[in-house]
């Protein structure tokens, strides 16, 4: 492993409108590059400009902490920061990935939310996070943590050949106990399910029984995209090496898409069952309104749950248009609640759409939302 060290320029990035997967307005990436090595990982994409072997060589933001310190200042912010989860965990590096233990600028970002009183949510497939338990509850205590793993599978020889640089999902699975046992709400994501390999229905069950097991708040389930170049030629490799006979399979759902993401008949088999188990098990295929209700200002609860719903109508094959309704919303300005007459004005809300939008604005959530969200 190589490692090498650069001086950021800025740590935080921040969105153009909310992320209803993770409620977040701002992510950021402590290191470049990861060692976890997992066979799927779409950071090796070239367009990530990852310096170096992707799985072996890291890149260490050496300042971040003096940067982040700088960022979280309110004296230095002539805006102030939009209230949502602050997301510790990004798409080119683990924040808990090996080179952490020596460097924790995790850990020490961790320490910066809780001076700043910001709630936050942490995304990792590394026990290493155990570490980290007691600011962790501090940050939880005085704002609100989010603790989540994800998992190709829970299925640890599976993991061993696609995740050879974490720990087994049986390790994770112990780790989501312990913080679930320290009251810190905690979810899995099930991203990716290897195509013709977890996304077996067997595997994907399996699954959901340990989510509900273990008190899960949510699951968020996610295929996998597969794009030209390093990240498909890696991935086809191992496939060749240990699952050759399902080599065709790939070409046949993976096929010239720009994003990378497998045929729409497959992405419609595999959600076709994700509904029925998340109503089984009563588990919420996205983070729950009682995790956010009390954070979000009014224009971004009501965008994370029509987004949500648009989801899970969607999911169902049922055509929708509350995602649209939900873009709109975020090009707005305006509190919603002193536009309520004009409601009806803004692009793709209906009087469907119109009926649940002042529904969250008075009681902030919506019952057809949580109908769908927890299968009632």
């Amino acid at each position: 492993m190589t490692i090498k060290h650069v001086q950021a320029k800025t740590i935080l990035r921040k969105r153009k409108k909310i992320d209803s997967w993770f409620i977040s307005h701002y992510n950021m990436n402590l290191y470049r590059g990861c060692t976890h090595n997992c066979v799927y990982c779409d950071g090796r994409l070239e367009g990530y400009y990852v310096d170096g072997e992707f799985g072996e060589d890291v890149v260490v933001k050496i300042n971040a902490i003096d940067i982040l310190k700088k960022e979280l200042d309110p004296k230095r912010k002539r805006v102030p920061f939009k209230k949502s989860f602050f997301m510790i965990g990004g798409g080119v590096g683990d924040s808990y990935q090996p080179v952490e233990k020596k460097y924790k600028l995790t850990k020490k970002t961790l320490e910066l939310f809780y001076k700043h009183k910001h709630p936050i949510s942490i995304l990792t497939k590394s026990t290493l996070v155990n570490r980290d338990i007691d600011v962790i509850k501090q940050v939880n205590d005085q704002s609100r943590s989010i603790i989540s793993f994800s998992f190709s599978s829970v299925d640890d020889k599976i993991s061993n050949i696609f995740e050879p640089g974490v720990p087994p999902p049986s390790q994770r699975l112990k780790s989501l106990s312990m913080f679930k046992k320290n009251n810190i709400a905690c979810g899995m994501f099930l991203l990716p399910v290897i195509p013709f390999i977890t996304d077996k229905s067997f595997y994907i069950e399996e699954s959901f029984k340990k989510a509900q097991d273990l008190g899960l708040d949510f699951i968020i389930f996610g295929g996998m995209t597969l794009m030209d170049g390093r990240q498909k030629e890696y991935f086809l490799k191992k496939i060749k090496e240990f699952y050759p006979e399902l080599l065709p399979k790939y070409n046949m759902i993976y096929k010239d898409d720009k994003w990378g993401s497998p045929t729409d008949d497959y992405i419609d088999l595999i959600h076709s069952n994700l509904y029925k188990l998340s109503k089984k098990y009563k588990v919420p295929l996205r983070i729950p309104p009682y995790l956010y209700r009390d954070i979000l200002n009014e224009n971004d609860l009501v965008i994370v749950i029509l987004e949500q719903i648009d989801y899970l109508l969607k999911l169902k094959n049922i055509k929708s248009y509350y995602g649209y309704a939900a873009y709109s919303i975020s090009k707005i300005n305006e509190p919603l609640s002193e536009m309520k007459k004009d409601l009806p004005k803004i692009k793709g809300i209906n009087r469907e759409i119109e009926k649940i939008i002042l529904e969250i604005l008075d009681t902030g959530k919506s019952e057809y939302h949580e109908k769908l969200l927890f299968g009632r």
